[in-house]
């Protein structure tokens, strides 16, 4: 098997990405196992977060490297909370501060419509000048309360339309079919899948 890094220490996002990724021969390690640390993320954008993750994971192991940055975007906050999800509600990281923040900024607000997006980016090595980039949405709206107890982040607040109800109140394996990461990992996979 060949071994790539996760850009991550998130055992939900390492045991979706291992699972996806083994039937094309990948073995997938947190970047844990290598001891590197977290790296620093001061961009504007999904895409250069996810190039600065990756790279640094793949310099500091030897190894390919994949990084996911993902985020909720919410159209009348002007695509907040963006890149700043994790941290919306501030240090440290709290999913209830992030969701009650979010219902707050838009109290009174008509508009909401809101979409997930997921960047990943997979790094052959350090200096690959061509890296694989794959974005992923997943388009719904923001409740005014919370609803179900599955998922994590937004998940409770973010209203799936075809479904009925929120992120949350879905099955994992049903969100992970529909979700901005299910897809940008369906893309990633189509472009690591051998040509036939």
């Amino acid at each position: 098997m060949k071994k790539l890094v996760l850009a991550s220490n998130n055992p939900g996002k390492l045991r979706e990405f291992a699972q996806l990724l083994a039937p094309l021969d990948f073995e997938v390690r947190p970047q844990a196992d290598f001891d590197i640390p977290e790296a620093e993320e001061p961009h504007r954008t999904f895409v250069e977060n996810a190039l600065v993750k990756a790279r640094h994971a793949a310099r500091l192991s030897g190894l390919p490297a994949l990084a996911d940055d993902s985020g909720l975007c919410v159209e009348a906050l002007g695509g907040a909370p963006g890149v700043y999800s994790a941290r919306y509600g501030g240090e440290p990281k709290s999913d209830e501060r992030n969701n009650a923040k979010l219902l707050a900024e838009l109290a009174g607000q008509k508009n909401r419509r809101a979409h997930y997006v997921c960047v990943l980016v997979l790094m052959r090595h350090a200096d690959d000048p061509q890296p694989i980039v794959v974005e992923g949405e997943w388009h719904g709206e923001i409740l005014n309360a919370p609803r179900g107890t599955g998922g994590f982040g937004y998940d409770p607040l973010f209203f799936v339309p075809e479904f009925g109800c929120s992120s949350a109140e879905l099955p994992a394996d049903q969100k992970n079919a529909i979700s901005h990461r299910g897809k940008a990992l369906q893309l990633l996979i189509a472009r690591l899948r051998p040509a036939t």
